[in-house]
């Protein structure tokens, strides 16, 4: 992307219906491409992509299979997995940039896009460090209190945002603009999500009130 070209957002959704609402609602501010499944994905997804909005679950290949090959490419892209499916312990290896619960509402979805667009000139140790903790916000949204405290894949995953808490402190001196810095750290430690918005039109409502049931939109 350059300074003059709008940021490219891929849309990885095997549902016709809930793609055509994601780019519906973020038509106008952004070049959007789109994949209904794992395979097309990975031929579309490149390095002029900034952000992927991805599907957990799709033929073929799954979101986290996709993901995994995208990082093992080294495609500098934002990654917010767009899924129903309730976060367990697996996504400690998961490399997402944030974790969006179906059925997202527009507000919510364009938010997410916006805040991870924000965060692409920020330092790699500053990235993951916000990968690790949305990993840890979405387990401790679904898990119990004695299930974390029971998990080993829990445990390491604080680890290493210990670990990499360190890193990021150790670049602070090397920042143009420590109150950018201090800022993105203290949103990433807040575990803030973009809100959902409760009342509005149509258009603000979650997809699943917005396409009919047997859409699919939920997988």
């Amino acid at each position: 992307m350059t300074g003059t070209d709008p940021p490219v957002v891929a849309i990885v959704e095997d549902e016709p219906a809930v793609a055509e609402s994601y780019e519906l609602w973020l038509d106008g501010e952004y070049e959007i491409r789109r994949a209904h499944d794992g395979a097309e994905a990975l031929e579309v997804v490149d390095d002029d992509v900034d952000v992927v909005l991805l599907d957990r679950m799709m033929p073929e290949y799954s979101g986290a299979e996709v993901l995994q090959e995208l990082r093992e490419r080294g495609i500098d892209c934002r990654v917010a997995m767009v899924t129903a499916v309730e976060p367990d312990f697996d996504v400690v290896e998961m490399g997402f940039d944030a974790y969006v619960t179906k059925p997202p509402t527009r507000e919510g979805l364009r938010e997410t896009v916006s805040k991870l667009l924000s965060r692409a000139s920020a330092s790699d140790e500053l990235r993951e460090y916000h990968s690790l903790m949305e990993r840890r916000s979405a387990l401790e949204a679904e898990k119990t209190a004695e299930a974390l405290d029971e998990s080993e894949e829990y445990a390491e995953l604080l680890e290493r945002i210990e670990s990499k808490r360190a890193d990021v402190d150790d670049g602070l001196g090397d920042m143009d603009d420590e109150v950018d810095f201090v800022g993105a750290v203290r949103e990433i430690e807040s575990g803030a999500t973009p809100p959902d918005s409760a009342d509005g039109d149509a258009a603000d409502r979650p997809i699943d009130d917005a396409v009919p049931d047997d859409s699919g939109a939920g997988e």
